[in-house]
């Protein structure tokens, strides 16, 4: 059974559709004592990090996620729900995040060639480098929608995307996922990652 993480941003019944076609029992909740019942639990989200991680320290969904994860439940941060896993962004000031990974966000501009437009919106093709979630997805196209990315984060990158400059795409650290891409935007692609982390 997959827990749907509800803080008031994120793609939630997309997810939960997704993970239905899959045969998978799924359920969106912001109640720690519910997700808890959960097998496994998915950090949707997008928007501003600000506003996010607000909106989890204020309903205390903070500090559930990070009980869970020390308690080795697998754990999958999927767009700015990726972000959330690292020690803070530098979206619009400096904002401290779960710091469940070793790792930065930091904005694109400045970065790539002035050619490249901002955000980075499209299928891209993933360079898997290690993990388990990815390994059977190398080489395939992913939806990415982000203007930030997480960088320092060596310790768990998993897989990269090119789009000017070597983009992180996924990253991995014992029981803790996190995709940059959607994968419930991903198609046969995005279901297969879907299975694999069920599967885990």
């Amino acid at each position: 059974m997959v827990g749907i993480i509800d803080y008031g941003v994120g793609n939630l019944f997309s997810l939960q559709s997704t993970f239905r076609c899959l045969g998978e029992e799924a359920f969106v909740s912001g109640d720690p004592q519910a997700l808890t019942k959960a097998q496994r639990l998915v950090l949707p989200g997008v928007g501003a990090f600000e506003d996010a991680a607000n909106k989890l320290r204020q309903s205390s969904l903070d500090t559930f996620v990070r009980e869970q994860a020390a308690q080795g439940k697998p754990l999958l941060g999927i767009c700015l729900g990726m972000q959330l896993l690292f020690e803070k962004s530098f979206e619009y000031g400096e904002h401290e995040g779960l710091g469940l990974l070793k790792g930065q966000v930091v904005p694109m501009e400045g970065l790539l060639p002035g050619s490249l437009k901002i955000p980075h919106m499209g299928w891209n093709r993933l360079e898997v480098r290690g993990g388990r979630l990815l390994q059977a997805v190398d080489g395939q196209y992913v939806y990415f929608v982000h203007s930030y990315f997480a960088k320092g984060c060596e310790d768990s990158l998993t897989a990269v995307t090119e789009y000017g400059i070597s983009i992180t795409a996924a990253v991995e650290q014992g029981n803790i996922f996190g995709c940059q891409f959607h994968p419930e935007k991903s198609g046969n692609v995005g279901l297969s990652i879907l299975r694999t982390f069920c599967d885990i």
